[in-house]
């Protein structure tokens, strides 16, 4: 485990000798600037003298400062930077809201900063509440642990971490008993098993031990007892092997090497134990031996001196040099009858395999520091493990196995956040409050009205952000919005709250969802400034058989708004040389493109003879895949159609890849009118919108009227159909002030289809 250091040296007066300790420090690592790692200690010091602590009089008066210097002592044996021993130092202080963040970043530099910042946000695990037993304790094991690996952008920020959890492991001893289950615990399931996926070795077997002896304190005892009562026999044999394999090491012309005993770790005993049921007396590596020889020749060489010595227990040897384990750990494991007809574990590996175990991913520092420019691959790859963390060991499952699958469930496009108690809701990167609002429970979905983000009132299409704490402002009655389902005003982004909030409007009664339907309907048309529609053929269009049942389906959320302008565009489109469409949307001013002359593309060919299939009717814009048929071609369907998906059972071979073709994207000039209460700022709001919607901008004029207070701003802008200028609007409409905004008629009263019924 990490070498515990003696009391920090003191002054005649009895506090810490922070110069001496310094230079101790020094031993580990070369600091750049040791003046200013005095600095941080004297800051750290000052502010710990001042803060009371009247509900732990467990700890001493300047425990946040000794804290402080244990953490960079475990650093500097891990042979981290500068910057992250000052940010060890000044960590305690900042989190206990003794200074600022912002004054740290002043006196010790920015990157002092991010990185405590970085530690504080890991700080939110520790507030996380985890049920002692049950499925929802594997659930919210694994979120935690996925959670911490996604905050963490610096390896330095984990390391620190980790230093601060060990220390608070050795303060709780004399805390009380509910405080050490409750640090033990954390530190058992999070930060344990992260120091072993880093490849730390010497760190994660005192976390191990120390939070197994509060968590199992009697078979903890037990076995510390029957370790002690066999250590002087131990010690004896130890020293009799060592002085054995030091003779054969150098009859073999090795000179470089060393030959040590192996302490066993109570946890891995006990673990061992539960795992082969077995007593303590069939432990084979109570009594084990370590041999580091320079290349990895000497260690195979080794290997067969000591087979030829003493003879090998069958199933007892494991290569980890040829097939090394996931956390990069390396070095040949073999059991022997050794002398006295004993079992011998013996490990042999070489200097730098040692490093790698001991250290991990903080070996690469005392060559490489953190410059990202110049990294090793293994370092790069232990990077990228760390962010994904593909699988936690089998420790881990020894309180509480992990399901099945997590180690390919952790996904850079997921977040985690925290409800209002403590568990952890992970979801997609794009999540906002709804989505969170619908997978804690549908009820709350449903009545969400506002949202709060780490106690700040946030609006509901906010992009939540790991680490953060939500909390889901509710109304005693009511439903969802409709306006939800609108993917271009961003409030809902998964699958799983649209699919509910969808539900919802279903069960509705369908007159009402016909009325709310219609209202949309002719509310968007109305704004687009489209008249005279004929409406039977656009409802048979989207697949529904009257313009009432088209109107019910926009009602209950089954169909979008973005569908029906798509498929009225492509109405207006059926007509000579799209005489019609160009009428609808002024002249065409230019062609981004060529036409394609087929709507589907069969695996990326196109051209091919193409039919839509009657189960599903599927519209453009939705997920399709083809069928190749005999005699037809291919036929394409609805992605989610249940005839495709027995299909892709019965007949995988014929299903294909297509996708809707893409059509010539002309380019039309349109005049719309935004009217709004004048304030500060509302053009660049609106500017920024057409920028952000890559809207091209022909012309702007703006006037205020000081009577009323109103704006009206008339633009030009270039679009490529109505589908585009409806989610334009909408965006508009959605900013603060906005009254109204609406297409301007240019030319004839309204835009009417030939021969049009209606």
């Amino acid at each position: 485990m990490v070498k515990v250091r003696d009391d920090q040296p003191l002054t005649d007066s009895g506090d810490v000798d922070i110069g001496h300790w310094v230079e101790r420090l020094q031993e580990d690592v070369k600091l750049r600037e040791p003046g200013e790692m005095r600095d941080a200690c004297e800051l750290a010091k000052r502010l710990s003298q001042a803060v009371e602590r009247p509900h732990k009089a467990w700890l001493p008066q300047d425990a946040s400062f000794r804290m402080g210097l244990e953490m960079a002592d475990i650093l500097g044996q891990l042979k981290l930077d500068q910057p992250a021993l000052e940010a060890a130092v000044l960590y305690r202080s900042v989190r206990e809201g003794l200074v600022e963040v912002e004054t740290i970043a002043k006196h010790f530099g920015s990157e002092v900063a991010k990185l405590i910042a970085g530690v504080l946000q890991m700080a939110a695990i520790s507030n996380a509440q985890i049920p002692s037993q049950g499925l929802v304790q594997h659930d919210q094991q694994d979120n935690l642990r996925k959670m911490l690996v996604n905050m963490i952008d610096d390896v330095r920020v984990a390391l620190i971490k980790i230093a601060e959890r060990t220390c608070a492991l050795r303060q709780v001893k004399d805390a009380p008993r509910e405080k050490r289950l409750q640090v033990a615990r954390e530190v058992f399931d999070i930060y344990a098993p992260l120091a072993h996926r880093l490849g730390i070795g010497q760190v994660k077997w005192e976390l191990e031990d120390l939070s197994f002896r509060y968590l199992h304190e009697d078979d903890y005892k037990t076995i510390a007892r029957q370790l002690a009562e066999k250590r002087l026999d131990r010690d004896r044999y130890i020293h009799e092997v060592v002085q054995t394999l030091k003779g054969m090491l150098e009859s073999q012309g090795i000179v470089h090497y060393e030959v040590n005993g192996r302490a066993k770790h109570i946890y891995s005993i006990w673990r061992k134990m539960k795992r082969k049921r077995i007593d303590f007396s069939q432990v084979n590596d109570v009594r084990a031996v370590r041999i580091l020889v320079p290349g990895v020749a000497d260690c195979y060489t080794v290997l067969g001196l000591v087979h030829s010595r003493w003879h090998h227990v069958p199933n007892e040897f494991d290569d980890y040099i040829a097939n090394p384990k996931k956390n990069g750990y390396q070095s040949l494991h073999t059991a022997v009858l050794g002398p006295e007809n004993k079992v011998l574990e013996i490990q042999i590996r070489t200097f730098a395999m040692h490093d790698e175990a001991e250290l991990g991913v903080c070996a690469h520092w005392r060559y490489k520091g953190h410059d990202t420019s110049n990294k090793s691959t293994s370092y790069e790859e232990k990077i990228a493990w760390l962010r994904q963390v593909l699988e936690w060991q089998e420790e881990v499952g020894e309180f509480g196995d992990l399901r099945e699958g997590l180690s390919s469930d952790v996904a850079p496009d997921r977040i985690y956040v925290f409800t209002p108690d403590g568990h952890v809701i992970d979801l997609p990167r794009i999540a906002t409050p709804i989505d969170f609002a619908y997978r804690v429970h549908t009820e709350v979905g449903h009545r969400c009205r506002g949202a709060k983000v780490d106690g700040r009132i946030v609006p509901l299409t906010y992009r939540l952000k790991t680490g953060q704490q939500v909390e889901i402002l509710t109304a005693s009655k009511g439903g969802p919005s409709r306006d939800w389902l609108n993917p271009s005003l961003g409030y809902v982004r998964t699958s799983r709250a649209r699919a509910k909030i969808q539900s919802w409007f279903k069960h509705q009664a369908r007159e009402q969802n016909l009325d709310e339907g219609k209202a949309l309907f002719e509310r968007e048309m109305r704004r687009l400034d489209v008249e005279d529609m004929d409406l039977d053929t656009l409802a048979r269009k989207v697949n529904y058989q009257s313009p009432d049942d088209m109107y019910a389906a926009l009602g209950a959320g089954d169909l979008r708004i973005g569908q029906v302008l798509h498929q009225a565009q492509q109405l207006f489109g059926e007509t000579d040389d799209q005489e019609q469409l160009d009428r609808l949307l002024a002249k065409p001013r230019r062609d981004q493109g060529k036409a394609g002359t087929s709507d589907i593309t069969v695996l990326g060919v196109g051209n091919l003879k193409t039919s839509m299939a009657n189960c599903c009717h599927p519209v453009p814009g939705e997920p399709i895949v083809g069928f190749i048929t005999q005699g037809r071609g291919v036929t394409v369907h609805r992605q989610d159609c249940p005839n495709i998906l027995q299909l892709r059972v019965d007949e995988p071979q014929r299903v294909i890849e297509v996708e809707w073709g893409q059509r010539a994207r002309t380019q039309y000039p349109v005049d719309i009118e935004i009217q709004a209460w004048d304030r500060s700022g509302l053009l660049r709001d609106v500017t920024g919108i057409l920028s952000n919607e890559k809207v091209n901008v022909l012309s702007v004029n703006t006037l205020t009227d000081t009577r009323d207070g109103i704006a009206r701003m008339r633009i030009t802008v270039e679009v490529d159909g109505l589908e585009t200028l409806g989610r334009l609007f909408s965006r508009i409409q959605q900013l603060s002030n906005v009254i109204e905004v609406q297409r301007l008629r240019t030319g004839a009263k309204g835009m009417k289809r030939k021969g049009s019924g209606r």
